[in-house]
């Protein structure tokens, strides 16, 4: 297939999602709906019996990402969308910056049919991980490594997965959780989303310098901070 009509195909797809998708995974009018969605798939995700594992990960992270709905819509190839939501974390003190507003794109081959949406949450574990946020894009498994977040019950987990890899992935789909791959996806940052939500254009490194301090956003902090207490001891 030629690149212009595989492009021409991942677009088609993109759209399929978007306008067949259910009413609850469907994709947010405003900043404020996005940051909404972002809480209820981290509480979501807070509620799973194995969840220490990935607890341990977000307590000692530099940032996180949530997208509340990760699309994927395939006949033979797919593609895949979601809208998502950037936050800094200092981890010795406790406190989050931002947010910032991005969006996630990416392509699937082989045998497929259908339509399919999963809430992401993915742990950056390190500083290098966190200033690819800084920028305007990032191709996940080649810009950055990234890999499956493990799960379970065991103390120590950021020691036990010995932090190989600078983001760690986690996904909830259907009530089921588990670390999930998104090597290639790429990511890039949502300017109009960041200049609707602080009022003025600034570039990602400045938003992620920012005390999160607004009342739209503490929900969404209340709930990691939450998660982060079901750390393993």
């Amino acid at each position: 297939m030629r690149k212009s009509a595989f492009a021409a195909f991942l677009t088609l797809a993109v759209a399929l999602a978007a306008l067949i998708a259910p009413p609850a995974p469907a994709f947010a009018k405003t900043v404020n709906d996005r940051l909404v969605s972002a809480t209820k798939a981290v509480r979501e995700m807070s509620t799973q019996k194995d969840v220490e594992t990935m607890a341990d990960l977000v307590k000692g992270a530099k940032g996180v990402v949530i997208i509340p709905s990760y699309v994927k819509a395939a006949i033979g190839l797919g593609g895949a969308y979601g809208e998502g939501v950037v936050l800094r974390h200092d981890p010795a003190t406790g406190r989050w910056y931002g947010p910032s507003f991005m969006n996630i794109a990416g392509a699937s081959y082989g045998l497929q049919i259908g339509l399919q949406s999963t809430a992401l949450l993915l742990v950056v574990t390190n500083q290098r991980g966190m200033e690819r946020f800084y920028g305007d894009k990032v191709k996940l498994g080649a810009d950055i490594d990234i890999a499956a977040g493990p799960v379970g019950r065991s103390a120590g987990a950021a020691t036990d997965v010995n932090l190989k890899a600078s983001i760690y992935s986690y996904s909830m789909s259907k009530g089921l959780f588990a670390g999930l791959s998104l090597g290639g996806a790429v990511m890039s940052t949502d300017e109009k989303a960041n200049t609707s939500y602080w009022g003025a254009k600034y570039n990602p490194r400045t938003i992620l310098d920012k005390p999160a301090s607004a009342s739209n956003v503490q929900p969404l902090l209340t709930a990691l901070n939450e998660l982060k207490r079901k750390a393993g001891k």
